[in-house]
């Protein structure tokens, strides 16, 4: 672990994260608290109708997990420019900091998480070696916080 993730480790210790895998489909969601748990774990996924209605779903479960950081997922190209969805991402991020402004937020690139989900899913006996279009964005949220906290 490199000392950068060390920092994370260090000054998110004992803290409920939950990552997410922001959607216009689906929305996906991870779970972490640092230093407790060995590894983040998938936490299950939203169906998005529209923003305000993912804001209200993620606020109940904020609540109810006592979640003190959000790790969000920002796609942006393989060069490293924005893309459209970077912008829906980020205005997402700001409405749902306006309702839980007392937690910290974070980015992290996700870059291929999808991809590396899928592959994750046909080489693991956890999914049976094959892959569920039902559970990929979970797995992609997992991975978002894996990379975040390069666990």
């Amino acid at each position: 672990m490199n000392s950068a993730n060390t920092t994370h480790h260090q000054k998110f210790l004992n803290m409920n994260v939950l990552g997410i895998d922001f959607g216009t489909v689906i929305t996906g969601l991870s779970y972490f608290c640092v230093g407790r748990e060995p590894f983040p774990t998938p936490f299950g996924r939203i169906v998005y109708k529209d923003d305000p209605q993912l804001v209200s779903d993620l606020v109940k479960i904020i609540n109810n997990e006592a979640i003190e950081l959000i790790v969000i997922g920002l796609p942006v190209y393989m060069d490293g420019n924005e893309s459209e969805m970077t912008l829906k991402v980020k205005a997402f991020a700001g409405l749902l900091r306006a309702e839980v402004p007392e937690l910290s937020f974070e980015y992290q690139d996700e870059t291929l998480t999808s991809v590396a989900a899928k592959e994750r899913m046909e080489s693991s006996p956890q999914y049976n070696f094959k892959y569920d279009p039902k559970k990929i964005d979970e797995v992609a949220a997992t991975i978002i916080l894996e990379d975040f906290f390069k666990c």
